[in-house]
């Protein structure tokens, strides 16, 4: 019966899908190849109906919540949030629309964390990391419409592109046809594809994933014990389904290779997509991160009595004899006071953070488990303009992840005479299943091998030596500590934002909450956390019961020293820091 309604599924595929194709003017694919007429300049979609799924009604639920506590008699607490990147500014966000008075302690000179953005000697915006939205983020959208900047989203056409590592110079898609209704929107996307995998192939794939549809999360939640290839070696599915499909999808979730990122990951990104409409359709900010999206917030938190602050490191957390936060002290000496404190770090910092007094906690001592993920970004402007397509690109490459041509798909960058490609180089270290610790390389030898990899795959555009496309100039941006490290067995350790601190609450993308180390993630995080702080001093019962902790840290903890804080090391702002540099570009280097 199954495979009978996926033959009849597919046949519905192939015929609606040639007039999908010329009623939507997709570009002009010959054997999978783009060919030169078609050049492609932005266009950019309406935004989709994002709105009308139950996860968007339990973000927008949870974002007017904060309004019931306003001009009660608990508001007005002062809040330190030590970190501005997505997960801080989110949280002080909702904690004034609460009434209560944030105040945001960021390192950096410069908002937006794993978002960050900065500008070069000649005016070009360097970005800590390739960010796309996807429609399956609900906790974003409703952000950016409460901020009234929906129109700064550049939404992209309902399709995947993938780069054809067998065939150099082509693409194939996944077309999701309008009108039809997820999930079968799309198993009908990857059936009226005949580029990647058989049609037996894509039969043998349904079976193993239709308990995530069934069962929903406490099946997803049970396979975090095995990595994505296990997971495929358990239930029988073909390994070309591993090169085709999941390579991509494991580099471009957590920048690991699937037989090092764990399957829940994956099971929990394809239920939330293929559970909405449009979950998997795709936009781009048309700007900078920090002006565009970290700007607007920092506005509304200032408008509403709150405050933002630049330069401003912590250097300790300093505790009272009850174990509770007395104040923060910051390097330049100066005393933070306030009711209430939350901690926006990434995990490797907030671990070099952990007072004496709470380092033989077990809810403290998960953090063990945890650790952020490296990754490399990179920036390279071209002398010409590439064929590209407006939109982001899986390269299925075994150094590339995604890349897309920023001077086509995003308004603040687009050039029609020259293009910028931004591309995430993964896996860059052994934690992420590469073989070689990029991190550790040298700019040029990163180039290079970039260079080599493009070359490859787009030989009629770009070679080695500079002979075509001429490299002019380009950025690497080092993250050692990105996003956590999404291994097997690692989700049961990520704690609750409630901590055993009375006057203490944990933010950031690796807390617990069910998006994953994403921006969407990183917001619902900091949503969760105001949540927390504006229960607690309304004395009303938390909405949010506390994470079970696993024995085996318990037990760990119950033998523990208690120990000093390594905190930071340097002068810099923070240890784990993005660094770049941005050169000139010579073939010979």
């Amino acid at each position: 019966m199954l495979s009978l309604s996926l033959q009849i599924l597919a046949i519905c595929a192939v015929v609606r899908y040639d007039s999908f194709v010329s009623s939507f003017n997709l570009p002009t694919l010959k054997s999978g190849r783009l060919s030169k007429g078609s050049d492609l300049h932005m266009k950019d979609y309406p935004k989709p109906n994002v709105e009308n799924t139950e996860n968007y009604r339990i973000a927008e639920k949870l974002s007017s919540k904060f309004s019931s506590f306003k001009g009660s008699a608990s508001s007005g607490k002062t809040v330190a949030i030590i970190g501005g990147g997505l997960s801080g500014l989110a949280c002080a966000k909702y904690l004034v629309d609460a009434g209560h008075k944030p105040i945001v302690l960021e390192a950096r000179d410069v908002l937006g964390g794993k978002v960050s953005a900065w500008q070069d000697k000649d005016g070009d915006w360097i970005e800590t990391g390739l960010h796309i939205f996807f429609g399956a983020y609900p906790n974003m959208m409703n952000l950016f419409k409460e901020l009234s900047i929906e129109d700064r989203l550049q939404w992209k056409i309902h399709q995947m592109i993938f780069a054809m590592q067998e065939l150099p110079g082509e693409f194939t898609t996944f077309d999701f046809i309008p009108g039809i209704p997820a999930p079968f929107n799309f198993g009908l996307a990857i059936l009226s594809n005949q580029k990647m995998l058989t049609f037996w192939e894509k039969l043998q794939t349904a079976p193993p994933l239709l308990p995530m549809l069934l069962e929903g999360q406490p099946f997803i939640d049970q396979q975090d014990e095995l990595s994505v290839t296990d997971f495929m070696r358990k239930y029988g599915m073909p390994e070309r389904i591993n090169e085709e499909v999941f390579v991509a999808m494991a580099k471009a979730l957590d920048f690991i290779d699937p037989d090092k990122l764990s399957m829940t990951v994956v099971l929990t990104a394809m239920n939330r997509f293929l559970n909405e409409d449009n979950g998997l359709q795709m936009a781009f900010l048309d700007g900078n991160q920090p002006e565009r999206l970290c700007a607007p917030m920092q506005e509304h938190i200032e408008a509403r009595g709150g405050r933002v602050r630049l330069n401003s490191p912590v250097k300790e957390i300093v505790t009272a004899e009850d174990g509770s936060v007395r104040h923060l002290l910051l390097r330049n000496g100066e005393t933070i006071v306030a009711d209430e404190y939350v901690s926006a770090m990434p995990v490797d910092i907030m671990k070099r953070f952990v007072p004496k007094a709470w380092s033989t906690m077990p809810y403290f001592r998960q953090m063990d488990e945890l650790e952020g993920i490296p990754v490399i970004n990179l920036h390279m402007w071209f002398d010409k303009k590439l064929i590209s397509v407006d939109h982001l690109c899986f390269s299925r490459s075994p150094l590339l992840s995604v890349y897309a041509d920023m001077s086509t798909t995003c308004k603040e960058y687009r050039s029609d005479d020259r293009s910028m490609l931004e591309l995430v180089f993964a896996p860059c270290s052994p934690i992420a299943g590469g073989k070689v610790n990029w991190v550790a390389k040298s700019d040029e030898e990163i180039i290079a091998a970039t260079m080599g990899e493009l070359a490859r795959l787009f030989p009629t555009e770009i070679a080695v030596d500079g002979s075509k496309a001429k490299l002019l100039k380009y950025a690497v941006v080092r993250t050692p500590r990105s996003v956590y490290a999404a291994i097997p067995g690692r989700n049961k350790f990520r704690p609750s934002q409630r901590t055993p601190i009375p006057n203490f609450t944990l933010a950031g993308d690796w807390t617990s909450q069910k998006f994953l180390g994403s921006m969407e993630g990183a917001v619902l995080a900091g949503k969760l956390a105001a949540e927390v702080v504006c229960e607690r001093v309304a004395g009303v019962p938390y909405s949010a019961e506390v994470k079970e902790i696993q024995a085996s840290v318990v037990a760990k903890a119950s033998t523990a020293s208690p120990k000093d804080p390594v905190r930071l090391l340097g002068e810099g702002a923070i240890a784990c820091a993005p660094s770049t540099r941005v050169r000139p570009f010579n073939a010979t280097n």
